[in-house]
């Protein structure tokens, strides 16, 4: 039966990103119906897998997500909705795991953005407000409501799509025994 428990977290990871990757996908939101069970759903698959070390991995698993992408929600660059996913997604995977699964969700990110930007015919316009965002890291300054999520002509790329990819693959992986 312990071997079971200690699946637990593996199992709420991918539910919860696989929901959330769907409605990503469908709506462009991930709506707090969904995160909230999930962060719960976390903390007590881990809880009960390992006791009050799996809990303190959760907790300090859900902090690093929160803490990590706050500056590109204030920024508004990224969804509250994406970011408190990947807190729900800490706090099922844990403090150990969550780096490696949000490098992940970037690298695929971009790979969807890139085929986006393609598919849309907008690869000058990118061009342009890539050196927009640089000229603005360098001189200190935010670049401005053009290049944010508040610009309705904006390519907007699912984020939790890209996270559900991760998930999974990281999943599978630990399936077979690599993690």
């Amino acid at each position: 039966m312990p071997s079971i428990l200690n699946e637990l977290p593996w199992v709420a990871a991918a539910t919860l990103a696989l929901a959330a990757g769907y409605t990503d996908w469908r709506s462009r939101r991930i709506p707090n119906w969904l995160t909230v069970p999930g962060l719960l759903a976390g903390l007590t698959a881990n809880a009960l897998a390992t006791g009050w070390p799996g809990t303190k991995d959760s907790l300090l698993g859900a902090g690093l997500g929160l803490a990590l992408l706050l500056p590109f929600v204030v920024i508004r660059v990224l969804g509250a909705g994406d970011w408190k996913l990947v807190g729900a997604l800490g706090a099922c995977l844990g403090l150990h795991h969550l780096p490696t699964v949000l490098l992940v969700a970037v690298l695929v990110n971009g790979a969807i953005a890139i085929a986006m930007i393609i598919r849309k015919r907008r690869v000058i316009q990118t061009m342009g407000n890539f050196a927009h965002m640089l000229a603005a890291v360098f001189s200190l300054h935010l670049p401005g409501p053009s290049l944010t999520l508040d610009n309705p002509e904006a390519v907007k790329v699912p984020f939790g799509v890209a996270i559900a990819v991760a998930v999974v693959l990281y999943t599978v992986r630990h399936a077979w025994g690599y993690s």
